[in-house]
């Protein structure tokens, strides 16, 4: 009777570090192309922060006053960059699912602002005769579009890696290996409202004595 719990024991053993070790290298694999499809969009991100500067520049050279946008725009720009430039805390100088939804809620919050400095030629028609921002705003669209793309390619890999690393028997190497489940990359609530800017509340008087 012992001979055979002995056995069984040493059975059960030999598929948990044999199911263990295929799980790794599975889990690897998939935990990469995660961390490809991750670095796609901070590299994307990186772009469009790059890029709102000159349209915050070519706003206010055409005589723009909206002082609280331009604030709102740089803090939150400000939050990205320190958000994506944390020292990466996980294994392999990877960043950790914590600080990848820190990344995800700050660039939530700067395409937000982003979207309120664009909605400024509601109000101020001269933008649309102006070459710079005109350029730079067709640049950042570009830039959406490959946010976007980066954005979904990325959710596609952490559904395939989640959904490998809850599978049995698979779940048995991620616990026995640290692998942590990856958050998708989420648009902040309201996100798809358009966002308004009244000019009435935003826009500070020009005492300059030369307007």
């Amino acid at each position: 009777m012992k001979v055979r719990r002995v056995l069984l024991l040493a059975l059960v053993v030999l598929v948990s570090v044999s199911t263990g070790g295929c799980g790794y290298n599975t889990l690897v694999t998939k935990q990469q192309n995660v961390r490809r499809s991750w670095s796609d969009v901070e590299s994307n991100l990186q772009r469009r922060a790059d890029l709102v500067p000159n349209l915050v520049a070519a706003a206010q050279s055409a005589g723009v006053q909206e002082q609280e946008v331009f604030g709102q725009v740089a803090a939150a720009r400000s939050r990205l960059l320190n958000a994506e430039g944390a020292p990466a805390q996980g294994a392999d100088g990877d960043k950790t699912p914590e600080q990848k939804q820190a990344v995800i809620d700050a660039a939530n919050s700067f395409g937000g602002t982003v979207g309120r400095l664009l909605s400024l030629q509601e109000n101020y028609p001269q933008l649309r005769s102006s070459e710079l921002f005109m350029k730079v705003q067709d640049e950042l669209s570009g830039t959406e579009n490959r946010i976007n793309v980066a954005r979904q390619d990325y959710n596609a890999a952490v559904q395939d890696y989640n959904t490998a690393r809850g599978q049995f028997p698979m779940v048995i190497a991620a616990r026995m290996y640290g692998f942590k489940e990856e958050p998708y990359f989420k648009a902040e609530e309201g996100a798809k409202q358009a966002p308004r800017i009244d000019p009435n509340v935003l826009r500070r008087p020009d005492t300059s004595p030369n307007r």
